[in-house]
């Protein structure tokens, strides 16, 4: 069964974009994220390159790219460890709300991040 947030009346998952230096530092952060449960699961792809402007250059980097799932509840405990394991001085942690979704899958999501602070 499809579930949208417009049914559940609010938004409880979200996929989380980083990315990373090497796919060392992508396997590292990942491994943290899923044994504290902030995540239920990271994909990992690598290469990816990159183009962006850093203290105005234009900058190209070959980075690893981790898509974590969460939820919203995880969020904070999330995005300060993987500031705290992170190399860049700035890195990119972006959150997409999921707006629908396989409800068996959102819900083992749930099940396995289960409820801020509890891994802690």
């Amino acid at each position: 069964m499809l579930e949208t947030a417009e049914e559940k009346e609010e938004i409880r998952h979200l996929v989380v974009f980083v990315t990373t230096a090497s796919k060392e530092e992508a396997m590292k952060i990942a491994e943290e994220v899923v044994e504290k449960k902030l995540g239920a699961c990271v994909n990992i792809i690598h290469p990816v390159i990159s183009v962006f402007t850093w203290k105005g250059k234009i900058e190209k980097a070959e980075e690893g790219l981790l898509i974590i799932k969460t939820t919203i509840e995880r969020f904070s405990q999330l995005l300060e460890k993987i500031k705290q394991l992170h190399s860049y001085d700035v890195p990119e942690i972006i959150a997409l709300p999921v707006l629908a979704g396989n409800s068996s899958y959102l819900n083992w999501i749930d099940e396995v991040c289960g409820k801020a602070g509890a891994s802690d």
